[in-house]
């Protein structure tokens, strides 16, 4: 079979060189014929010669570029895939940071809520030595009250003592 398709082609391309060579001859005839003087050249082609170097440019070109074809499709799935899997990377990096901001979120909740707890502490105490001064103080209010009150009645008793020592002129009767 392969010999057959060889001489197939052998005599096939021997017709295209046969042909080609009819085709030089017809346009060298055709610029002969042409006066000098004129504008428009007219280069007449045969329409078999065009589909036949059209298939044979073809044949030679399209077996690579379908070949590159494939190789640039699977190269698009592998970026494809590529770009998958870099999102995915990096929705979980993202995740991994939202988890280290949630720890220290809760870490720094920690850290507020002792300072709290130390701040009512501190409130409390507060309040009780507040509490305990507001008492002294009305003790040492009621003192200097009680105190002021003796010290009014001592000196009452003293003036009236005072005036009972006073020398009373005898009455004349």
């Amino acid at each position: 079979m392969e010999e057959e398709g060889r001489e197939a082609e052998g005599t096939s391309s021997q017709n295209d060189l046969t042909h080609n060579q009819d085709l030089r001859l017809t346009l060298q005839e055709s610029q002969c014929s042409e006066e000098p003087g004129s504008e428009e050249e007219v280069i007449v082609v045969d329409k078999e010669a065009v589909a036949k170097l059209t298939e044979g440019l073809l044949s030679h070109y399209l077996p690579d570029l379908q070949t590159s074809k494939q190789v640039l499709q699977e190269l698009t799935q592998n970026q494809v895939i590529l770009l998958d899997t870099l999102d995915q990377e990096v929705t979980k990096f993202r995740e991994c940071n939202a988890l280290l901001d949630l720890n220290s979120l809760f870490s720094e909740a920690k850290v507020y809520h002792n300072k709290l707890v130390n701040i009512r502490k501190e409130m409390m105490m507060i309040h009780e030595k507040t509490t305990k001064l507001k008492k002294r103080a009305l003790k040492l209010q009621q003192q200097k009250q009680k105190e002021a009150l003796e010290k009014e009645q001592q000196r009452e008793k003293e003036l009236e003592r005072e005036r009972q020592l006073i020398a009373k002129p005898a009455k004349r009767t």
